[in-house]
């Protein structure tokens, strides 16, 4: 288990099955922000409620040149299935042996009822168009999330 990624650090380079099944690269995105967001289950609650705010803010992140990924251990079928079903316009990608989690930290000793498992922390990273960690949110709250998301994405395009 790997600690936090601190801001101002290089965000690790990883490459990713996608929900349609094509292959994703970080560096895809070189000199647009990525917002980064790793999220436990498709189609849980949390996640849906998490993943439709970022949805509903599209206009937003386009404006800003952003882009958003989803990432969960959930296999190409299940974030297709997810997707459709909420009409979801980022793609998902598929970290099944949780190594980008790893990376970033997002893989952590969970403890639900006094039991204790590994499993993805709710948690997103802001990257900047340089590459850098702009921003790391390390355990979400899903209410407002997407708004703390977006002003901290204003901040740094006003820096660039």
């Amino acid at each position: 288990m790997s600690d936090w990624l601190e801001e101002g650090t290089k965000a690790p380079a990883f490459t990713a099955l996608s929900d349609n099944g094509k292959k994703v690269k970080l560096s895809d995105f070189k000199g647009k922000p990525v917002v980064l967001y790793f999220y436990p289950k498709d189609d849980t609650p949390g996640c849906t409620k998490e993943a439709c705010a970022f949805r509903d803010k599209s206009a937003d992140w386009q404006a800003l040149g952003a882009v958003v990924l989803g990432v969960s251990c959930d296999d190409v079928q299940s974030h297709a299935k997810f997707r459709d079903k909420y009409q979801l316009n980022f793609p998902l990608l598929v970290d099944d042996e949780h190594k980008i989690a790893e990376l970033y930290g997002a893989w952590r000793e969970k403890n639900m009822y006094g039991k204790k498992s590994m499993g993805v922390q709710r948690s997103t990273y802001l990257i900047d168009a340089q590459g850098k960690v702009a921003k790391v949110w390390k355990r979400v709250s899903v209410d407002g999330h997407d708004e703390q998301v977006l002003e901290a994405l204003k901040a740094i395009a006003v820096e660039d």
